[in-house]
């Protein structure tokens, strides 16, 4: 599947799963469906940049790597990360978040190769209603799929991964780390072993715009000592807005890697649009939060 597909293929499902709610929209005037949008806007902003959050979401984050330029020599990877929070009674959560990624990798002579890589599935165990701080453990899993002869490891992996955060004022701050290991399967290159590390921090502004950065720090254990660590130092904006009745979370990002393999990139650009759907349970416990302030608000 090439890139231009895998996009469309994406940005449909995202259409079709959209809740338009048209005919609440109808019977709004035009001022009281900005407040309403900007009230779940500001809501929905921290919870967006929670990797664990109570909240099913479909990003699709466009990296462009390059030593300088976006030309043919770019490597460009399109990845669809579907997150699905599935409840455990009443008290716990399993977060479901699956990594496909869309690969288009430059060539010695030029050309360009496309196909899919090996896709990951992280699950994540954490409190429903998570107190001040949150955190949230379970495995990772890396599956041999990849259709990109480039990227191609022909392994089977698994490791653990885990998440914490806090959300102080304005702020929210935290990490996800993780290290997969070959389990299984014929190694077309080097042996499976890569650590990753990505602290994010965000401050909020108003009306749901956040300053952020969230570097994504690798390591393949396996390759020599030189060439082994990714190291990006960068930041970006974020905004939480709606098309129509959706909510939609975008981020832009730039990052420069100050150690990296010779066969990479020193510049990244990173480009996220992510469609965004509350859970019921959330929901009702943002409506609750609001309607509490509302009523001190109303106090003498």
């Amino acid at each position: 599947m090439n890139m231009q597909r895998a996009v469309a293929v994406a940005m449909g499902w995202a259409l079709i799963l959209a809740p338009v709610g048209v005919s609440r929209a109808q019977d709004e005037t035009d001022s009281a469906k900005v407040v309403r949008h900007r009230a779940t806007e500001a809501s929905l902003a921290k919870a967006a940049q929670n990797p664990v959050a109570n909240m099913v979401s479909l990003p699709l984050q466009w990296n462009f790597q390059t030593g300088g330029g976006l030309d043919s020599s770019t490597a460009l990877v399109l990845n669809v990360q579907p997150v699905l929070p599935l409840p455990i009674g009443e008290r716990w959560l399993i977060v479901s978040r699956t990594v496909v990624p869309f690969l288009s990798i430059p060539l010695p002579n030029g050309d360009q190769i496309g196909g899919i890589g090996d896709i990951e599935e992280q699950a994540y165990f954490t409190k429903a209603k998570p107190g001040k701080i949150t955190w949230a453990i379970g495995p990772v899993l890396s599956f041999p799929t990849a259709t990109n002869i480039v990227a191609r490891t022909g392994q089977w992996g698994l490791g653990p991964t885990a998440v914490a955060l806090v959300m102080p004022g304005h702020w929210v701050i935290g990490t996800l780390v993780n290290n997969v290991w070959r389990i299984g399967g014929a190694a077309h290159g080097e042996v499976l072993n890569t650590f990753t590390v990505q602290p994010f921090i965000n401050y909020n502004l108003p009306r749901a715009w956040a300053i952020s950065t969230g570097p994504l720090i690798t390591s393949n254990w396996s390759a020599p000592d030189d060439e082994r660590w990714t190291v990006p130092i960068g930041l970006g904006v974020s905004k939480v807005t709606h098309i129509v009745e959706q909510p939609l979370n975008l981020a832009l990002q730039y990052y420069h890697n100050v150690s990296h393999p010779r066969s990479a990139g020193s510049d990244q650009v990173r480009l996220e649009v992510a469609a965004l759907w509350p859970t019921a349970a959330a929901e009702a416990a943002r409506k609750r939060a609001v309607a509490k302030k509302e009523a001190e608000k109303s106090e003498p």
